[in-house]
Order: C-alpha cells, then sequence, then structure tokens
C-alpha cells in the first residue's frame, strides 16, 4: 500500500489535502503520473495541515458573507416591475434571471441564478416568496414585490 497526498479531488477517494493509502499500482500508473496525488513525507503532512488551516478559515469566512447576503435579502422586498395586461395579469412569468435582474438593481450582488427556488409560478402582480440557497445550510426566503411596468 502506498501513503500519498492528494493534490486534487478524486472521486471515491477524497479531496484535494487527503492523505490516503491506495494499492502501489493506482499509486504509481494513475494517480502520480495524472497530478492528482504526490508521495506522503513528513514535510508533505505539514503542507497538509496548513491546506486544512486554510480550508477552514476560507470556509468560516464564506459562511459569515453568506449570513450577511442572507440578512441584506430578507431585510427588504425585491420589486420587479414587469409587463402586465388591465386584469394584472403577467405578459409571460416572473423567471429566475429577472428575479436576479432586480436584486442587483437593488444593489446586492453575489446570488446565482441557479440557486433560486420558486414556489410557485408567478403569472399575476403581487406578493410571492423565493428561498435562495447562499450557502450550504443557510437558505434566505425572499420577499418579491410583482407590480405592473408603467
Amino acid at each position: 500500500m502506498a501513503k500519498l497526498i492528494l493534490t486534487n479531488e478524486v472521486q471515491g477517494l477524497g479531496t484535494a489535502g487527503d492523505v490516503v493509502d491506495v494499492k502501489n499500482g493506482y499509486a504509481r500508473n494513475f494517480l502520480i503520473p495524472q497530478g492528482f496525488a504526490v508521495a506522503w513525507s513528513n514535510g508533505g503532512q505539514k503542507q497538509v495541515d496548513q491546506i486544512k488551516n486554510a480550508r477552514q478559515a476560507k470556509a468560516q469566512a464564506s459562511t459569515e458573507d453568506a449570513a450577511a447576503l442572507k440578512a441584506a435579502l430578507e431585510k427588504s422586498p425585491i420589486s420587479i416591475a414587469v409587463k402586465a395586461g388591465k386584469t394584472g395579469r403577467l405578459f409571460g412569468s416572473v423567471t429566475r434571471t429577472s428575479i436576479v435582474g432586480a436584486i442587483e438593481a437593488a444593489g446586492i450582488t453575489g446570488v446565482d441564478k441557479r440557486a433560486i427556488e420558486i414556489p410557485q409560478a408567478v403569472k399575476t402582480v403581487g406578493n410571492f416568496e423565493a428561498l435562495i440557497t447562499i450557502h450550504e445550510g443557510i437558505v434566505a426566503n425572499v420577499k418579491l414585490s410583482v407590480v405592473a411596468e408603467k
């Protein structure tokens, strides 16, 4: 068995910085030549510890940023102006892209349209809610105010 330090994520094996034991042939013929791993050493172990500490600090900072973004999103309703008929029915519907555009127009950045979940189709003027997954375990409940464009 060969003891290696992964330099990239390998599916089914681990992420960068993990120390793994694999068969000699797998290490010699695939992981090391492809640059996915390097041989383990005492000096390498120190680098692994530094990588893990840096990863934890980065995760902590991104969690704090996500909490701040959640607070900004939930602070006030996001207003979306769309074309609508006289009865309040929209010409089309409110999409994730239009929600991101309205959020950015409100001065809030960092929202990915793929992270937005709209529980019901927004096809009329009114107040609605959308869920935005900002970070693992952090979900913002955003209030949308859909108004007719003038």
